[in-house]
């Protein structure tokens, strides 16, 4: 298990535009209260979100994102479970994975 952070962190003075602020800003919040922004993610957060303002600005400018882009971009999102998909399979920090309610407390049928 990865530390989670204390509170939740500002922006990185490094985000490249107001898009990208926007998004950390829309995001940290919901990810440090349901337990998934750790110590160690804060920087991939960061990525994500400078990818995003990207995407938006290209969008804005009236091109289009590469597909390696939006590849990145998916995959970003699925590692921290901000897709119908992924939501199912990112656990909070800390949480117990439920055990088998099938199993017969180490017994054996005979």
């Amino acid at each position: 298990d990865l530390p989670l952070v204390a509170a939740v962190p500002g922006p990185p003075d490094w985000l490249p535009h107001a898009h990208s602020v926007k998004e950390w800003q829309r995001l940290a919040p919901t990810l440090h209260a349901n337990r998934l922004l750790t110590e160690a993610g804060v920087m991939s957060l960061g990525h994500l979100c400078a990818l995003h303002g990207k995407i938006a600005q290209l969008y804005a400018a009236g091109e289009s994102p590469t597909g390696h882009m939006m590849a990145q971009y998916r995959g970003l999102a699925n590692d921290f479970g901000l897709t119908p998909v992924a939501q199912g399979k990112v656990r909070p920090s800390g949480e117990e994975k439920p055990g088998n309610r099938f199993a017969a407390n180490g017994k054996r049928g005979a």
